[in-house]
C-alpha cells in the first residue's frame, strides 16, 4: 500500500531533521508482548523502528524492507500482522500453532517457510520452531518454543548494509543460515559423547545406564534428522526455482546453505550408524561373556559329575559289591576320580573353556 502525499512529506521532513541533527535519536515504539523488533531498512540501513500498525505504510517501497520479529504471538497480534501485509489465512493458521513440519509454501507473490531450530540444554536436544513470511518489502519471523533469538542475525545484517540492500531474500537467507549453523554444535556435542561411549565400551562393559543413554541419543538424532531433512528441500527450492521476488544473485548463498544442511544430515546418519554399531557391539560382548560363563559352568559340572557318579554308585548300599572287601579299594577309587577329573580339566583348558 503506497503512502499518501501528506504522509510522505511528513516522513521526509522527519528524516531530514534526523540527518541534520544526529544527536537526537529517533523515538522508539513502546514495547509490546510478543514483538521482539520491528524496523524499516532502506538501502541496507536501519532508518526507523515502527509500530505494527504502521507497517503497511512501508510495504512495497522501493529499496525498503520491513523486518518484524515475533516470539509466540497471540491470535490478535497475528491477525494484525496479517492485515498489514495481506498474509494468507492458511499460513496464519500454521504460524499460530507450533509442531509444523519444515516446509515451503507459495501464496501468490509471497512465500511461507517453516523451519525447526535445535540447541543443547542439559545434555538434551531442545527443539523450537520458526515461521517466516516473506514478500515484496517485508519479512516477518515468528518463533515458537525455546529457540535462539535472531537478534544476532539482525546485528550481522545491519553490520553489512551492502548485503542487506538485497532486501527480504537476504534476510531469509541469513535466518536459514543461522538456523543451520546452530545444528552443528548439537551434532558436535553428540559426536563427542558417542566417542566417549565407544572408548568406554573398549575398556569395560557398558552398564544399564550407558545402554539407556545410547538409546536416548539415537532417538534424539532421529528427531533432529526429521527436522533437518525437509529443510534440504526448502533450501534447494531457493537455489533452483524462481520463487516470487527471488534475487538471482542470492542463489549461490542458498546453495551454500543447502550444502551445510546436507552435511549435517550426513553427520546425523553417521552418528546413528555408530550408535547402532555400539549398541550391537555391547550386546555381542554381553552375549560373549554369558557364553564364556556358560562354558565354565558346563566344564566344572562335567568334572564334578565324575565323583558324584562314583559316590552315587557306592552309596547304593548293596551287599554283593566285591570291591567293598578290597583292602585298597578306597584309595583306588580316589585315584580314579583324581585321574579322570584331571583329564577332563586338561581337556577343557585346551579347549579354552576354563
Amino acid at each position: 500500500m503506497a503512502l499518501n502525499e501528506t504522509d510522505s512529506i511528513h516522513e521526509r521532513e522527519a528524516a531530514n531533521s534526523l540527518e541534520n541533527d544526529k544527536s537526537v535519536p529517533p523515538a522508539k515504539p513502546r514495547s509490546r508482548p510478543g514483538v521482539i523488533a520491528a524496523a524499516v531498512y532502506e538501502h541496507g540501513q536501519r532508518i526507523l523502528d515502527i509500530e505494527i500498525k504502521d507497517a503497511h505504510k512501508w510495504k512495497g517501497r522501493d529499496k525498503a524492507v520491513v523486518w518484524i520479529g515475533l516470539h509466540e504471538p497471540d491470535e490478535a497480534l497475528l491477525r494484525e500482522v496479517q492485515a498489514e501485509f495481506g498474509l494468507h489465512e492458511l499460513a496464519i493458521e500454521d504460524a499460530g500453532h507450533a509442531h509444523q513440519r519444515p516446509k515451503l509454501e507459495i501464496y501468490g507473490d509471497a512465500i511461507f517457510v517453516v523451519a525447526r531450530t535445535a540447541h543443547m540444554s542439559d545434555e538434551e536436544i531442545v527443539f523450537g520452531e520458526t515461521h517466516l513470511f516473506v514478500g515484496r518489502g517485508y519479512v516477518v519471523s515468528v518463533r515458537h518454543g525455546p529457540s535462539t533469538s535472531y537478534n544476532t542475525v539482525r546485528q550481522r545484517c545491519e553490520a553489512s548494509p551492502a548485503a542487506l540492500a538485497h532486501g527480504e531474500n537476504y534476510i531469509l537467507y541469513s535466518i536459514l543460515d543461522f538456523i543451520v549453523d546452530n545444528y552443528m554444535p548439537v551434532v558436535e556435542g553428540i559426536h563427542a559423547e558417542v566417542e566417549e561411549l565407544e572408548e568406554r565400551l573398549l575398556r569395560e562393559r557398558l552398564d544399564k545406564k550407558d545402554i539407556e543413554r545410547l538409546y536416548f541419543l539415537r532417538r534424539s538424532l532421529l528427531r533432529l534428522r526429521n527436522a533437518v531433512v525437509p529443510l534440504v528441500d526448502v533450501c534447494r527450492r531457493h537455489e533452483h526455482l524462481d520463487l516470487p521476488g527471488m534475487d538471482a544473485t542470492l542463489h549461490a548463498l542458498f546453495r551454500d546453505v543447502t550444502d551445510h544442511v546436507r552435511r549435517v544430515q550426513e553427520d546425523i546418519d553417521t552418528l546413528r550408524e555408530v550408535l547402532a554399531f555400539t549398541f550391537e557391539a555391547s550386546l555381542m560382548i554381553g552375549q560373549s561373556e554369558q557364553t564364556e560363563i556358560s562354558r565354565k559352568l558346563a566344564s566344572w559340572a562335567a568334572i564334578l559329575a565324575v565323583p558324584t557318579a562314583i559316590a552315587g554308585i557306592y552309596g547304593m548300599n548293596f551287599d554283593d559289591m566285591p570291591e567293598l572287601k578290597f583292602k585298597y579299594g578306597y584309595f583306588v577309587v580316589l585315584a580314579l576320580i583324581f585321574v579322570v577329573c584331571s583329564m577332563l580339566y586338561r581337556m577343557f583348558r585346551r579347549a579354552k573353556w576354563l
